[in-house]
């Protein structure tokens, strides 16, 4: 509709929108976010990082791009950032020690924080399938606990969050960062952090579901209008109004709580994951390769810009796969961190 100008300009416009639209909706319902007030601590040190990518070949509900992916973020990260050890678990090598068993994702995890100390930097990477399972503990505000499915997962089960947190994040010394990289369903509590951010870099408080809508009904109804993608913006709006109809979980609830005084860390945790708790990652194919869609997107979201924030980053991976698949990426972390600081490992 407004030519080459408003589809050059689109993504850009309609993002400031969205921004302000959230900010609006946000004050009339303060009681939704909160301001981040922590600040990240420098990378000074050792930088580590664990890739974990499972097919499952041969097994039910086989997967295709999730080594690729292992092979394409460890590729694009050591390429543009100091990494100074690695450690690989496919289901593809032939060294027990390198299968992505359920003991040896564990010992992975051990090993990644072994020996870490302030100013060192931990990359966690994983693509595969997520679950979910009954919580037991009372520290879901789903009932719900995530889990990760290890290849032997019939033989040896899934390693359900509460792990996962206690073996990765729990008792991390201050000044360590870690970023994980969660492509999978029901990802988005898979590390158990307590704070949920928004797109605008707040924390969530409650469930922001209606707002959400709202915003991506906007921003797909300007999108259209600058660069007259009909198709992209029918599939915006759909997913707007799921968002809108879905409403929220409620508020301050017992086991949000319970999160908040059991997972809350001294280090600077981060986990970037491919979707809602309630939602499903996808399994795509993009450009010829099998890929996991979140991990596609924040890759090319860096390859646009190496020096964006991690706000922005988030943005920016929500963009890319809006209009193309449900999944809404999401942010947590296991402090009040402020997202404002350049996106580095």
């Amino acid at each position: 509709m407004f030519g080459t100008s408003g589809r050059k300009y689109a993504d850009q416009i309609a993002s400031q929108l969205e921004k302000a639209v959230g900010q609006h909706l946000s004050s009339k319902a303060p009681q939704s976010t909160e301001e981040a007030t922590e600040k990240m601590g420098n990378v000074t040190g050792r930088r580590r990082a664990l890739f974990i990518g499972i097919n499952y070949y041969g097994q039910k509900g086989e997967l295709r791009g999730c080594i690729n992916d292992v092979h394409n973020i460890k590729q694009f990260l050591t390429s543009n950032f100091r990494i100074d050890e690695v450690l690989v678990l496919t289901d593809d090598q032939q060294d027990p020690k390198n299968i992505p068993t359920r003991k040896n994702i564990l010992a992975a995890f051990k090993w990644l924080r072994n020996g870490a100390k302030a100013g060192d930097s931990l990359i966690l990477h994983y693509s595969g399938h997520g679950g979910s399972v009954k919580d037991t503990d009372g520290d879901e505000e789903d009932g719900m606990d995530e889990t990760l499915i290890p290849v032997d997962y019939q033989k040896a089960g899934h390693i359900v969050d509460d792990d996962v947190h206690a073996v990765l994040c729990r008792g991390l010394p201050k000044g360590v960062r870690l970023t994980a990289i969660m492509d999978c369903c029901h990802s988005e509590s898979i590390l158990d952090l307590p704070y949920v951010y928004t797109v605008n870099g707040e924390l969530q408080i409650v469930e922001t579901s209606k707002n959400e809508g709202i915003v991506t009904i906007i921003g797909a109804g300007t999108r259209f209008l600058l660069d007259g993608n009909r198709k992209k913006a029918v599939s915006n709006i759909t997913n707007g109004m799921k968002l809108l109809m879905s409403g929220g979980k409620g508020g301050n609830s017992e086991a949000r709580e319970k999160t908040i005084k059991t997972r809350s860390t001294e280090a600077d945790i981060i986990s970037f994951s491919g979707c809602k708790d309630s939602q499903t990652s996808a399994d795509a194919q993009i450009a010829g390769q099998a890929t996991g869609a979140m991990s596609y997107a924040l890759i090319t979201s860096l390859k646009k810009n190496k020096n964006q924030n991690y706000t922005h980053l988030l943005q920016s991976m929500r963009q890319i796969l809006e209009g193309k698949y449900t999944q809404i990426p999401m942010m947590t972390a296991g402090r009040k961190l402020v997202m404002e600081h350049p996106f580095t490992i």
